[in-house]
């Protein structure tokens, strides 16, 4: 029995050892600011004396400390400051701030030898340890990741402050309490904010990215369908890493402070050896070698054991050659992952966005927060099919739904600002905003209180040229509200001219969202220009297309298109995509056209005006690492893509199927691709190449698309005139280098006008076979002669061009050159030609 007591008594007396330990978890909340102004210190290190227990306060000076055990003080210390400390009670949960003074002193007179900069040897260790640190060496990684965005109005004009939406919006802030205020002390008035929780997985070799959105939240502006929104506010378009040679910001490429050329750009200084956390880091300023330089100024934190990077605090220098923006501010932490490379666990961004410095601006926030990290274990490819994918309920936030969820807690200043916005959405002079930037936008104006259909596209409302007089059109597209399984298409227009009504309709039927199945029908009836033809890539863009349409347009070749379709599209596998077109046309052309319908081409062979073609259109598209988002029933490509972009297409003509009148076979062969270059800018290509080896009529081959208008379009040869080539078998390559602040930021003179250089270059070298030329007569049964055209000979044709862009942030020259041809009647050797573009 004495021997059970001792065990008792020893057990309990292990239990009032243990026990105190996990009931003394003492949290330390607070703020650390500096006692002569105020002002928060951020990222000071707050620490417990003696113990291995530690926290950095974040950029506002806040931090939370938890300790295990009872202490009698909580210190301070940051760089430039003297230590402090606080005595401290016995409560689980405690604020101490602490007011840190200055520790500026009078130094003795120093002797300083030359010798290289201390801050170079840790940069190479850097270099030398860059691949076990960086997260691409994983085959996978997955976490959980929380964004938040805010965005308000800054330094309002007065002229815009009596427009009656801000003055509701400023009226509404006002009365939750007080307004934020920016670095100049004037006034914000939120405007929009989200909140978005998802989980993003990331496969390498091959590379692959998948991420699920869970739970979204729009507040404020915001528009009605927000799911494209709540996709594009996600992690993938949050990331942030700096390992890679370059970092995207606003669509520029800025050269990382830890990239392989580091010396070129940057120069450093060692500050100081701090603790971050847990982690002993040297401190490094880095600033560039030229403030217009796309490059970073602030401090980076590298671990003295694994050299990683730890912590980093960058701005972007206002000098910087970027449109439209005045601030960048990028704060980062990373932790390591037991495998050994570091993934980054809170990222801040703060963006400031201004047209002028006299005009309003707009003031961005971005915070994500990641966690429950899990590494090395990949899904099957097949996962990553959809990289984007949204949960049916994740726009249904139930009550309180944040505020147990949320990884951080908000100031109270950001609890205002989403109060705020959770009511501006409401006020109905906001709600006309949106639907007015909303039509403007996206050119479509919902109908009725339901908004089953739209009316658009406004573009397209109104339209003269010297065949049609003035077009008027009016369309009508269906919304998910209506179903979100289909798209209904329809137009109907009307030429005061030549009197005749043109129309177009169409359905598509989504079939399977995983892999994008899609079937389509389409009946069009309008008129089209042959110089136009086959030229997808030119008339992806609406306002290319409406200006091509404008005006005289007889020299293009005006003619009546009827199709008939049916389209069967499906994703293989990821980015992968196949398409089938059943296609039936009928062309009767307003020009003076004729073909022989018989081989011999002979003077007195049959001719005809009219012709019908019945064509199976294969087409195959992969995108490596281009990002769909899906709305209920469309589908958009966002981003930069870094891959080539392949498009192969097969046409087979069928003769005698629906009254066609030529078998014929038609090969294409596109890459197109945007290349990052660094320092020297990037450069743009389209690699195109065509094979048609049938005797068909002109309107069937390749007329390569001229621009004879004074507008520069980069898909055209902007010096060659309409329909001037035709060929049945050709390549050609686009191309266009953007020098961004490369040769004229080192100008003194030129630098501060924000000029940047770009070039350009078009090549094409096609033929025509002897049985093509000839399948058009020189002249009708009139007498008449028909439009003429040629094919190229064994030269190509070349064109080359320089010229500024930027200029007064938005409009570009192009000088160009004809370099080859140049002696054909009508030709223009030399030509200036101009178009505005909005660039950051």
């Amino acid at each position: 029995m004495k021997s059970y007591f001792s065990l008792i008594l020893l057990g309990l007396s292990l239990f009032t050892h243990l026990t105190p330990a996990r009931a003394q978890r003492l949290v330390f909340t607070g703020r650390i600011t500096e006692a002569a102004t105020g002002q928060p210190v951020p990222f000071a290190s707050v620490f417990v004396k003696g113990t291995t227990f530690g926290a950095t306060a974040d950029d506002n000076g806040r931090y939370t400390l938890i300790v295990a055990q009872r202490v009698d003080s909580v210190w301070a210390s940051a760089m430039g400051f003297r230590t402090k400390s606080a005595a401290v009670g016995r409560q689980a949960e405690q604020m101490v701030n602490l007011a840190l003074a200055s520790a500026a002193v009078a130094l003795k007179e120093v002797v300083i030898r030359p010798t290289e900069n201390p801050a170079f040897a840790i940069l190479r260790k850097v270099q030398q340890h860059k691949r076990q640190n960086d997260k691409a060496r994983l085959d996978a990684f997955e976490f959980d990741s929380y964004n938040r965005i805010e965005a308000s109005l800054s330094d309002i004009t007065d002229r815009l402050a009596r427009r009656k939406v801000i003055r509701d919006m400023t009226a509404l802030a006002g009365s939750v309490g007080e307004m934020e205020r920016n670095a100049a002390g004037r006034p914000t008035v939120p405007v929009f904010g989200s909140e978005v929780v998802s989980r993003y997985y990331v496969r390498h070799r091959p590379n692959r990215e998948r991420e699920e959105i869970r739970h979204s939240q729009l507040y404020g502006a915001a528009p009605r369908d927000g799911t494209i929104l709540s996709q594009l506010l996600g992690s993938s378009f949050q990331d942030y890493d700096f390992y890679p040679n370059w970092q995207v910001v606003m669509g520029k490429d800025f050269i990382s402070p830890i990239a392989d050329g580091w010396r070129i750009t940057y120069d450093y200084d060692l500050e100081d050896s701090v603790m971050v956390g847990q982690d002993r880091c040297y401190q490094l300023k880095v600033f560039p070698r030229r403030a217009q330089d796309l490059a970073f100024t602030g401090r980076i934190w590298i671990t003295t054991d694994s050299y990683a990077l730890r912590r980093l605090d960058l701005t972007v220098d206002p000098k910087a050659n970027i449109n439209f923006v005045d601030q960048i501010r990028i704060q980062q932490d990373l932790a390591p992952m037991t495998t050994g490379p570091w993934l980054p666990s809170r990222t801040q961004v703060v963006v400031g966005l201004k047209p002028t410095p006299k005009q309003t601006g707009l003031l961005v926030r971005f915070t994500t927060i990641n966690s429950n990290f899990l590494a090395q274990q990949p899904h099957e490819l097949s996962f990553y099919d959809q990289p984007l994918t949204t949960a049916a309920d994740a726009l249904k936030i139930p009550a309180g739904f944040w505020a147990q969820h949320r990884p951080d807690t908000l100031t109270a200043q950001e609890a205002r600002t989403l109060t705020v916005l959770d009511s501006v959405g409401k006020l109905p002079s906001v709600r006309t905003f949106l639907e007015v930037a909303d039509l403007v936008v996206n050119g479509y104006q919902p109908l009725g209180k339901r908004e089953l259909v739209e009316l658009g596209p406004v573009l397209y409302t109104y339209n003269w040229n010297n065949v049609e007089g003035n077009r008027l059109r009016m369309g009508l597209r269906s919304t998910p509200a209506l179903s979100p399984d289909w798209l209904a298409q329809g137009y109907l227009a009307y030429g005061t001219r030549d009197g005749e009504f043109k129309y177009g309709v169409s359905a598509d039927r989504i079939v399977n969202r995983a892999n994008w199945t899609v079937l389509s029908l389409k009946h069009t009836r309008d008129l089209d220009l042959v110089a136009l033809l086959d030229n997808d890539m030119a008339l992806e863009s609406p306002l290319f297309e409406v200006a091509a349409r404008f005006g005289n347009i007889k020299p293009l070749l005006p003619l009546w298109r009827e199709v008939t379709s049916v389209t069967a599209q499906t994703d293989l596998f990821h980015n992968f995509t196949q398409k089938l077109t059943l296609r039936h046309q009928r062309f009767d052309p307003l020009y003076n056209f004729a073909y022989y319908t018989s081989v011999t081409h002979e003077p007195a062979a049959p001719t005809a005006h009219r012709f019908q073609l019945s064509e199976a259109v294969f087409e195959s598209r992969y995108a490596p690492d281009e990002v769909l988002v899906q709305t209920q029933n469309r589908r958009t490509a966002v981003g930069v893509r870094k891959w080539p972009v392949l498009t192969f297409r097969y046409t087979l003509g069928l003769n005698d199927v629906l009254g066609s009148d030529f078998a014929y076979h038609k090969f294409n062969f596109s890459v197109a691709q945007s290349v990052q270059l660094g320092q020297l800018g990037r450069t743009e290509y389209i690699l195109d190449a065509g094979y048609i080896p049938s005797t068909v009529p002109y309107p069937v081959l390749k007329a390569h698309l001229g621009n004879e208008s004074p507008i520069y379009t980069s898909n055209a040869y902007n010096l060659m005139r309409y329909f001037e080539f035709v060929s049945d078998r050709y390549v050609s390559l686009h191309a266009e280098h953007y020098f961004e602040g490369l040769l004229v930021n080192a100008v003194p003179l030129l630098k501060k006008l924000d000029w940047r250089l770009v070039a350009s270059g078009n090549v094409l070298q096609g033929s025509l076979r002897e049985a093509n030329r000839n399948a058009t007569p020189a002249i009708d049964a009139t007498g008449a002669p028909l439009p003429e055209f040629r094919s190229l000979g064994s030269t190509p044709y070349v064109e080359a061009g320089y010229g500024v862009e930027n200029i007064l942030k938005f409009l570009r020259v192009d000088f160009l050159h004809r370099l080859t041809y140049r002696d054909l009647p009508g030709t223009r050797t030399f030509g200036v030609k101009v178009c505005a573009q909005f660039k950051l």
